[in-house]
Formats: C-alpha cells, sequence, structure tokens
C-alpha cells in the first residue's frame, strides 16, 4: 500500500487536514462505473489503472475519470460517495455533463 494511499484509506495520522477530498466517478471498460474517494485524484487514478486500486477496477481495466466534485474533508467526501453509490446507472451519469463536474471544468480551461 502506498503513502497516499493508506492516507486515503484513513491509517496514516499524518495526512494535512488542509487537504482537498474529491468523491470521484470512473467509467470502466466494461461500462461500469466505480465511484471513490481520495485526497490526490491523479496517482490515485493511476493506482486504479495499474491495478494497484481496487479490485473491482483491477479486473475492468483501463478506467476513466468520468466525474470528480472537491470536499473540504474526507469526511464529506465519503458522505457523498455512499449517497452516490445508492443511486442509479443513469443518474450517475447524469452528474458527468453537470457544472459541478471538475473534469469538465478543468478539461474546458486546458482546451
Amino acid at each position: 500500500m502506498t503513502l497516499r494511499s493508506a492516507a486515503t484509506k484513513g491509517h496514516s495520522k499524518s495526512v494535512d487536514m488542509a487537504t482537498a477530498w474529491f468523491t470521484y466517478i470512473l467509467g470502466c471498460r466494461d461500462g461500469s462505473y466505480y465511484v471513490g474517494i481520495t485526497n490526490d485524484l491523479a496517482p490515485r487514478l493511476a493506482e486504479h489503472n495499474d491495478g494497484q486500486g481496487a479490485r473491482w477496477t483491477a479486473q475492468r481495466r483501463p478506467v476513466k475519470l468520468r466525474y470528480a466534485e472537491r470536499h473540504p474533508t474526507k469526511s464529506v467526501a465519503r458522505k457523498r460517495e455512499l449517497e452516490i453509490k445508492g443511486w442509479r446507472r443513469g443518474k450517475k451519469a447524469a452528474l458527468f455533463d453537470s457544472s459541478s463536474n471538475i473534469v469538465i471544468s478543468h478539461t474546458a480551461k486546458t482546451v
């Protein structure tokens, strides 16, 4: 387990409390979605694509970041993750084009 993933799983007490947390949705190769949280999106996405993330994504690589939203704390991000996990597929997919999707806003700024 990497230091970053240990912090994400709550096993490290040295996590900077000012760090933003993200709730994210990945699109998997088989068309399924994976919902998770992290405090660093790029390395977490790389872990998923390297087979070091969740078992679900390791079996469905490659994955693509489809949605992400920023939260002030891990607790808020986790609550949002659980809320989204309870949604049906269509409601999750509706987030991809929403104004709250920082993946879209980031892409639009770099184009």
